[in-house]
């Protein structure tokens, strides 16, 4: 028997050791119907693979899929009563769901049914254990879990109440992450969505989509007409810069990939100011990153200013994919590892422009999406670790 460290207030008596064959009165396993009928994929009875499971999340399903009933008569597919736990024992094993309604599934699932235990409680209490005995996995290319062994595992479960106090409190863990990953995705489409209506496209001189108050037509500049490469050095009084993709940059003491450098060289990095560009010239991503900070950064990049543009414009642009593929890749040299840039070429290439009050009408609203996306980020982390910690502590 056992006490879990946390629990919620009222509750003091040991948990009783159950197998999970004495906790699930029934188990289905799973079929495939013929994906040559049509029927089979569109009728009333949800239909559950495991790619409608999310990786290492306990949450109700809901399968877009459906089969008939003749599908299931013509299948090795059952249909499933209500209130079950699937479990996915072959590919993308460990995932679970508990699942409110009758379904069907597809033959990598074990489905755990007429529970003698809240099935909510079931889904968590079990997902726990696939955490802490990951040798119930077999296999080498395809990982999966045997019905003999898993059915003859010992669960420690609470009294009835307990269960469904314990089972809708991580069930709201779960809707909370999901609404913020939700919430973080949508943000992101619609951040994609605005970059395609807010720059012109295919030749075009205005956007689909502007501010009020401008309609001037675009212009094409040349990229070193717009950004002045600058190379200022004996700065060693400002803190040397790490560079990552997708990530402005960091300090290197501060960075995960600190590298031992010379500090005695220091007098020879150059200089770059806040929201500047950097480039390297053997870099992937198309090689251009913002500055967080001001700092100094290594000879090999260049730094890039400009009086008369918004970076915080510039930047997606020059991180989207007709930039890098259709538009610098003329001036990348080399194969593989070894492609550089060449940096008076890149000069060369010609880039959208409008007025500078535009851009920063533009860049100010393309920076409120940024917030939005890493508010919505960091609040589903923090509630993926209050869940790990709590998983760790509720249990026994």
């Amino acid at each position: 028997m056992g006490k879990p460290k946390i629990r919620f207030k009222g509750y003091a008596d040991d948990w009783e050791q159950l197998k999970l064959s004495e906790v699930a009165k029934k188990t289905y396993g799973g079929g495939t119907p013929r994906t040559s009928e049509e029927a089979f994929w569109n009728g009333r009875i949800p239909w559950l693979q495991s790619a409608d499971l999310i990786e290492h999340e306990v949450l109700s399903a809901m399968p877009k899929k459906g089969i008939t009933d003749a599908g299931l008569q013509n299948s090795a597919a059952q249909l499933i009563p209500k209130n079950s736990i699937a479990i996915v024992t072959r590919v993308g094993v460990g995932k679970l769901a508990f699942m409110p309604f009758e379904y069907a599934t597809s033959q990598d699932f074990l489905s755990l049914c007429n529970l003698n235990i809240d099935g909510k409680f079931g889904c968590y209490v079990l997902y726990r254990l696939l955490q802490k005995e990951k040798n119930l996995t077999q296999g080498t290319s395809i990982k999966g879990i045997t019905k003999e062994e898993l059915l003859n595992k010992e669960l420690l479960v609470p009294k009835q109440q307990e269960q469904v106090q314990i089972g809708k409190y991580f069930s709201t863990l779960d809707h909370l992450i999901t609404l913020h990953q939700r919430k973080c995705d949508e943000t992101k489409k619609l951040k994609k969505y605005m970059l395609q209506k807010m720059f012109p496209q295919n030749g075009e001189k205005v956007p689909k989509i502007r501010f009020a108050g401008f309609s001037d037509d675009w212009e094409q500049r040349k990229l070193g007409d717009v950004f002045k490469e600058y190379s200022e050095k004996n700065h060693t009084e400002l803190p040397a810069l790490t560079i990552i993709q997708g990530g402005g940059t960091v300090k290197r003491e501060d960075s995960d990939r600190n590298l031992m450098y010379d500090k005695s060289n220091l007098s020879n990095y150059k200089m770059v100011r806040k929201d500047d560009f950097i480039v390297h010239l053997r870099s992937f991503e198309g090689g251009l990153e913002k500055s967080s900070a001001d700092g100094i950064i290594s000879p090999a990049y260049h730094a890039f200013h400009s009086d008369v543009a918004d970076s915080r414009f510039y930047y997606p642009y020059f991180r989207s994919y007709e930039f890098i593929k259709h538009k610098l890749v003329p001036h990348v040299y080399g194969i593989r590892d070894g492609r550089s840039i060449d940096i008076d070429g890149m000069k060369t290439i010609e880039i959208p422009y409008t007025s500078i009050e535009e851009q920063q009408k533009i860049g100010d609203y393309l920076e409120s999406i940024d917030h939005l996306i890493t508010l919505h980020q960091q609040k589903c982390d923090e509630l993926q670790n209050i869940k790990k910690f709590m998983l760790k502590n509720m249990f026994a």
